[in-house]
Parts: structure tokens; sequence; C-alpha cells
């Protein structure tokens, strides 16, 4: 048996998701977003939490998903990401589970329409039950990752 890895479970349409939970500040409900012009279509803008200027991304634009109404289920997971704390606009969040590494498998090429780059592998929780870890490096590329940091100023 490999080492146990803690990861936040949440939902982006059917899927399931993990990120693991050293990387995760906080999650918070939805709450206003102060949109900054000229950033890309999935960065809704930014929070003040706690006197802290935090970017939102909607993972679901992000991936490429379908856009969709937010709802009292909708949370903000704030992640810190190659040194910038970033939040992400989930569906839900469900769960904090263990996931055994032994069980964590190399993505395939595309998971659900979302390229491998973002996902860290894929977790067979139960027989029936799997979980995509993203890859908090990559779902912001570099230019991104720029264009974020000029927001906080």
């Amino acid at each position: 048996m490999g080492e146990e890895v803690k990861v936040i479970v949440f939902a982006l349409g059917k899927e399931e998701y993990g990120v693991e939970v050293e990387k995760v500040r906080t999650i918070e409900r939805m709450q206003p977003i102060t949109r900054v012009p000229k950033t890309l279509p999935f960065i809704k803008g930014v929070i003040n939490l706690r006197g802290i200027v935090i970017p939102i991304i909607d993972l679901r634009e992000r991936f490429g998903m379908q856009g969709k109404e937010y709802t009292e289920n909708t949370r903000i997971i704030i992640v810190a990401a190659n040194e910038l704390e970033v939040g992400l606009i989930v569906d839900s969040a469900n769960d904090v589970i263990d996931v055994d590494s032994d069980t964590i498998n190399d993505p395939p090429e595309i998971v659900g329409g979302i390229r491998a780059k973002y996902l860290r592998g894929v977790a067979r929780v139960t027989e029936e039950r799997l979980l995509v870890l993203l890859n908090l490096g990559e779902v912001l590329s570099k230019s991104e990752i720029i264009q974020l940091e000029n927001i906080e100023e």
C-alpha cells in the first residue's frame, strides 16, 4: 500500500475531481466578484477575502465546459498554485477523503474533454467511483499567472 494522499473532492457537472488538501487554503461560499477588464473569459474577477485580493477562475469555463448558474452549492476553493492564491469556482465541494497513492493512475489523454496536462492522475476510490486529480500548476499557464498577478496591483 502506498502513502495516503488527503484530497478535497469537488464536482463539476457529473464528474468528481480532487485537489490535495495541502494546496487548499479555504473553501468559501459564492460571493460577489469584482470584474476585471481585459482578462481571459474564464477569469471572473477578484474577491477581497479577509484583506487579500484573490483572482477567481470559473473551472468549468477553464476546462471548456458549458457554464452553469451558480447555486447554493457553488463553492470557491481557494488554492495556492505557483506561489499565487487563486479561487476556483466549482459546482460543489463535497468531501475530504484519503486516496492511496497506489490507486492513482496516469490520466488518459482526454478525460471528459479535459486535456491530460491539467490532470495529475485518476484515482480509483471504489469499484464505481473514480476521482480525477487536478494538476494545479498546469490549470494556469505562465501567461495567465502573469495576468492574474497584474490584477492584484
